[in-house]
């Protein structure tokens, strides 16, 4: 299993930037696939931006262009780089770990099995 802890959430107003950032701990080696998703309240919740071990990537087109995914050389840590924040980004951004194969995953254009999940942290954007 995999434990998952993110940090790096706040409150910006709209055109800021954040970064996230992801550790991960446990018997990683088994994730072939990090992503972020967020949850807004009301809504459901979306895959945002993933990222697998041979550092390939893929993005929501909500935010293709201002978020960038990326982990460290030890894949232990995943980050979030998030520009251009626009209040429509506000929601808890959650980090999760799983191997490909399982759910389709349309906003990410794959399939993965998220199985280990973080507690989140919040993003707030004000305008």
């Amino acid at each position: 299993q995999v434990q998952l802890v993110e940090s790096g959430g706040g409150s910006v107003q709209s055109g800021g930037s954040l970064r996230l950032s992801c550790a991960a701990s446990g018997y990683i080696y088994s994730s072939d696939c990090m992503a972020w998703f967020r949850q807004a309240p009301g809504k459901e919740r979306e895959g945002v931006a993933a990222i697998d071990s041979d550092g390939s990537t893929s993005y929501a087109d909500s935010v293709k262009g201002r978020f960038i995914v990326s982990h460290d050389n030890t894949k232990k840590t995943v980050f979030l780089q998030m520009n251009d924040l626009k209040p429509e980004d506000t929601a808890m951004y959650y980090c999760a770990a799983g191997g490909f194969g399982g759910d389709w995953h349309p906003d990410l254009g794959l399939w993965a099995d998220f199985r280990d999940w973080g507690q989140g942290t919040q993003v707030t954007v004000s305008s």
